[in-house]
């Protein structure tokens, strides 16, 4: 009669005002070692009785975990794989649980990921994928658990999920495709011990299932934030093949739709993925190939302060070491004129930062006379002047550089901005300031050695008496520092 008992034990605790009473006869405890049965009709209806009587009573579902129920969740999955009556009752039981931390402390002893990934293969009502990804994602919130998840190919089966639901427009199937997005992302971002698994996913059904993701969820308010967080996670051996995967295009059409639609959260996400995407040197070539450069200054537009922040920050990363990059924004007379225009921002600090520091990396990567010329005409020029004497010496070191390679391509088209923003007599400022640091030092003699070949600057050199402050520089405490003013000095006298 047991089994006719636990069937209607289950009815009955259907009704809501039927649960006390089961609750207040031990029926729970009674029912829990059925659940170690081989009749599955018995576990079927033990295990719905537990779990109507157990619903939303967390006190009660705490006992079922301490009275050891997990593991024979775990035996019906494992041992009744194909039965969807006993399936269902035990992926439900598992939803209930699997919120409790003891619940998913007893969870990761056991093969749970495993047991997970195979129902998600065999899934095919939506029901069902709901009920798993439910599951999944209340797990997700526990390290050793996401860990198990990753390591049992979640992400993967998830991937096979988007991409065979890519082509469809059903409701139904697009709320699996978000589920199954979020699922990835809240599975691999944020954990360095995951790193690994990121690095090789581009090229595999994981890295196409992302780029699903990229084309699909863009719009979808939340979930472009923690992706392009998921990209900029990605290490340099890592980008080239997220090229390949198209992500570099994906990323700058959702740029360009959202420069119309206004959504600038999105559009410093983008950018921010854009910018990491860009440190390798192999990664720079390739955007430039593309088109990058080009397109993403088409949110030079924008009045957005962040947006223009990450903007600056993604060109500039582009520009770092590429003489071609550097030629062709140096060129490009509406990036420059809106440079100064930013270069002037007294309100947004971080943003006048950023284009004073972008002006110089294109002219410190330059070798185009063009581009100095250009630099030159929109008056860009004093910005840079302005700079070296800024109050961080990575900013000054950068300008000093700049000024100087752009004097030895064409001092002769600088000569006279330098003159009216009295760029003497702030290299002078630098060099007599004893808190100037001796890298800055340095570089301001390197300057100062180009500026010793026009005769004008010469004289406002020898008029504003530096031979004085060089001669001191000799005994300096820096043999860097000393090394450069005896060279300066010597320049100074025509010695060499």
């Amino acid at each position: 009669c047991a089994v006719k008992a636990a069937h209607v034990l289950s009815e009955i605790a259907k009704n809501e005002e039927m649960k006390k009473p089961c609750i207040e006869a031990d029926l729970v405890l009674t029912l829990i070692p059925l659940l170690e049965s081989t009749d599955q009709e018995m576990l079927l209806h033990a295990g719905r009785a537990i779990g109507r009587i157990c619903y939303d009573n967390r006190s009660l579902q705490e006992e079922l975990v301490k009275v050891g129920v997990i593991p024979s969740l775990l035996r019906i999955l494992t041992d009744y794989a194909e039965s969807e009556p006993l399936v269902h009752v035990a992926l439900l039981a598992l939803y209930n649980l699997a919120d409790l931390d003891s619940a998913k402390e007893a969870l990761s002893m056991t093969k749970v990921a495993e047991q997970l990934v195979k129902q998600l293969r065999r899934a095919e009502s939506h029901e069902r994928f709901e009920i798993v990804f439910e599951v999944l994602q209340a797990l997700a919130e526990n390290d050793a658990l996401k860990v198990q998840l990753v390591d049992a190919g979640v992400p993967e089966v998830l991937s096979e999920i988007l991409l065979r639901l890519q082509g469809s427009s059903q409701p139904e199937d697009m709320c699996i495709v978000k589920a199954a997005s979020d699922l990835i992302v809240s599975l691999l971002l944020g954990e360095h011990r995951y790193l690994h698994h990121i690095q090789t996913l581009a090229g595999t059904k994981t890295g196409q299932g992302l780029l699903l993701i990229l084309q699909k969820k863009c719009s979808i308010e939340g979930f472009f934030l923690p992706f392009s967080k998921f990209l900029i996670s990605y290490q340099d051996g890592n980008c080239l093949r997220m090229f390949q995967l198209g992500v570099i295009h994906q990323l700058l059409d959702v740029l360009e739709t959202q420069a119309q639609s206004g959504d600038t959260s999105v559009q410093q996400a983008a950018l921010s993925a854009l910018q990491s995407l860009a440190v390798p040197v192999v990664s720079k070539v390739q955007m430039l190939e593309e088109g990058v450069a080009e397109r993403i200054e088409a949110l030079l537009r924008s009045e957005s302060p962040p947006v223009q922040f990450k903007l600056l920050g993604t060109l500039r990363m582009l520009a770092d070491g590429q003489a071609d990059a550097a030629e062709i924004l140096g060129q490009d007379a509406l990036l420059l004129n809106r440079l100064v225009q930013w270069c002037s921002v007294s309100d947004h600090s971080g943003i006048c930062g950023e284009a004073n520091r972008l002006l110089a990396s294109i002219l410190h990567h330059n070798r185009s006379q063009e581009v100095v010329k250009a630099i030159q005409a929109a008056q860009g020029v004093k910005h840079l002047v302005s700079m070296t004497t800024s109050e961080h010496a990575a900013m000054q070191n950068e300008a000093l550089t700049a000024l100087a390679i752009a004097s030895a391509i064409d001092l002769e088209t600088l000569e006279e901005s330098f003159k009216e923003s009295q760029l003497v007599q702030s290299l002078h400022k630098l060099l007599r300031d004893d808190n100037t640091s001796p890298e800055v030092k340095y570089n301001s003699m390197g300057l100062l050695c180009r500026l010793l070949n026009s005769g004008d600057l010469r004289q406002e050199i020898e008029e504003d008496k530096i031979k004085d402050t060089l001669e001191q520089l000799c005994s300096h405490s820096n043999a860097s520092v000393v090394k450069e003013a005896m060279t300066t000095l010597q320049v100074l006298r025509g010695e060499t």
